[in-house]
C-alpha cells in the first residue's frame, strides 16, 4: 500500500504541474443551521455512529412520485458543481451506514467543499412512523424512479453518488435510467444479480429459523464476523433492533431480496450492450459476504472508466472499519474526474503543504489520470516522469488493488 501511495502522489504531483491556476475554481458553499440534537436520542448515546462533528445539517421529507423521501443535507448547490447523493444499505439508515466515514477527519476535509445529501430509503429513517397494513413498499426500480425528485427539489445540476449494498444497487439504476443527473458513483458492496430460487428459498428458511436484525447482519457482516460477534456486529444488531422499524424493515428487505438483474454488460460483449456511462469506483472488503457480487459487477462495467478496490483485512463494512484507507481512495477517484483536493497530508515532514480547499479542473467526462494495478500484485504499472506526457491522455482503465 505504501508504494501505490507513493505512485499516486507522484502522478497528482504531475497532473498538479500541468495545471494553471486560472484553471482553477474554488468551491465554497453556505452552511445550514443543524438539526436539533435532541431528536435523535436513540442515536446520540452511540459513540460509534455519532461524533461530535454531527452538525449543519438540514431535514427535508421530500414528494415523490412513490411517495415521500426523508433527506438530510448540508450546503447550497452553486452553479454546476455536483452534490454527493448517498444511499443505505438494508437494514441501516444514513447515520448508521455513513457518520463513521462522513465525520472522518480527512473526509470532513474533501466534502465541505460540496453539498452533500444523505437519503434514507422510505421508513427507515429514526424515528420513522411504521407504515400501515398493506402498504406496497416501492420496488427497487421505484426507489430509484424517486431519486429525481430529490435532485429537482435542491436545483442538483447532477450528483455523485455513493451507495452501498442495497443503496448501490438503487444508485447503479438511477444512474442507467438517468445518466445525464450522475457524475460518478461509489458503489460498495453490490450484488448486480436477483435471488435465484435456491437463493430466495435459503432466505425464506433463514426468516423463520432467526429473528429479523440477525437476518440482516447475515448480509453486512462476514461469517468470520459474526462468529467472532466483534463489538461492531453487537453494536449494529443492538441499534438495528432499535433504532429501525421492524415492519418497514421487512418490507425494505423483501423488496431487496426480490430485485431483478441490473440490466448491464460489458460494452462489446452482447449487442446493444447497457453499461453505466459515468466513472464507477467499486469497493469491497476482502472478508465481505459481498464480494463475490461486487467481483461479478465488475466484469460487467466498462474497464476504461472503473475502478475496483478490493480493502485487505477488511469485512463487510468497509466505511465504517476503514475509513480512512476509503477516504484516500475517494480523494484519488474524484482526482480522476478533474476534482483536485489540496489536503493536509500527515504522512509529510517538512515543506508547505496547502491547507484544504477544492479546486476544478476543465475536464471531460471520459478522460481522466491512468493508475493500474493487478490484485495480487503481480504485474504492476505506474506513471514515472519519463511516462507522464503519454499517461497525461490515456483514458482510465480498471484499477484492481488490495490495500
Amino acid at each position: 500500500m505504501k508504494v501505490l501511495g507513493h505512485k499516486i502522489e507522484l502522478l497528482t504531483g504531475l497532473l498538479l504541474q500541468e495545471v494553471t491556476m486560472a484553471g482553477l475554481h474554488e468551491l465554497r458553499f453556505t452552511e445550514e443551521k443543524p438539526l436539533l440534537r435532541g431528536q435523535d436520542t436513540e442515536l446520540e448515546n452511540s459513540d460509534a455512529f455519532l461524533s461530535a462533528v454531527d452538525t449543519d445539517w438540514k431535514e427535508h421529507d421530500i414528494e415523490t412520485p412513490y411517495g415521500l423521501l426523508h433527506v438530510v443535507i448540508r450546503g447550497s448547490p452553486k452553479g454546476n458543481r455536483p452534490a454527493i447523493l448517498t444511499y443505505h444499505d438494508v437494514g441501516l439508515n444514513h447515520k448508521l451506514c455513513f457518520n463513521t466515514f462522513f465525520n472522518y477527519e480527512d473526509m470532513l476535509e474533501i466534502t465541505k467543499h460540496f453539498v452533500v445529501c444523505h437519503v434514507d430509503a422510505p421508513g427507515q429513517q429514526a424515528g420513522a412512523s411504521q407504515f400501515p397494513q398493506g402498504y406496497q413498499y416501492p420496488s427497487m426500480d421505484q426507489l430509484a424512479a424517486m431519486l429525481p425528485s430529490v435532485v429537482q427539489h435542491f436545483g442538483f445540476k447532477y450528483v455523485i453518488g455513493i451507495g452501498v449494498g442495497a443503496g448501490a444497487y438503487v444508485l447503479a439504476k438511477f444512474a442507467l435510467i438517468f445518466p445525464d443527473l450522475v457524475e460518478g458513483l461509489v458503489l460498495m458492496n453490490i450484488d448486480p444479480n436477483g435471488k435465484g430460487w435456491i437463493d430466495w428459498a435459503a432466505t425464506k428458511l433463514s426468516g423463520l429459523t432467526s429473528s429479523l436484525p440477525d437476518t440482516v447482519l447475515s448480509h453486512l457482516f462476514s461469517q468470520e464476523e459474526l462468529v467472532n460477534n466483534t463489538e461492531l456486529v453487537q453494536s449494529y444488531r443492538q441499534q438495528i433492533s432499535s433504532v429501525v422499524n421492524q415492519y418497514n424493515l421487512q418490507l425494505f428487505w423483501n423488496m431487496y431480496n426480490g430485485r431483478r438483474d441490473l440490466d448491464i454488460n460489458r460494452p462489446g460483449t452482447v449487442p446493444n450492450a447497457k453499461t453505466l456511462r459515468c466513472p464507477v469506483m467499486l469497493v469491497v472488503g476482502d472478508n465481505a459476504p459481498a464480494e463475490d457480487g461486487v467481483v461479478e459487477c465488475n466484469s460487467k462495467l466498462d474497464p476504461t472508466n472503473t475502478t475496483f478496490l478490493k480493502m485487505a483485512d477488511s469485512g463487510g463494512l468497509p466505511q465504517v472499519t476503514q475509513p480512512g484507507k476509503l477516504t484516500e481512495a475517494f480523494k484519488y477517484f474524484l482526482q480522476g474526474m478533474g476534482y483536485i483536493a489540496y489536503l493536509k497530508d500527515r504522512r509529510l515532514s517538512g515543506g508547505a503543504v496547502p491547507s484544504a480547499s477544492m479546486t476544478r479542473l476543465a475536464r471531460s467526462r471520459t478522460a481522466s489520470l491512468t493508475s493500474a494495478s493487478s490484485v495480487d500484485g503481480a504485474r504492476p504499472r505506474a506513471c514515472t516522469h519519463s511516462e507522464s506526457s503519454e499517461a497525461m491522455g490515456q483514458i482510465n482503465h480498471t484499477m484492481e488493488v488490495s490495500c
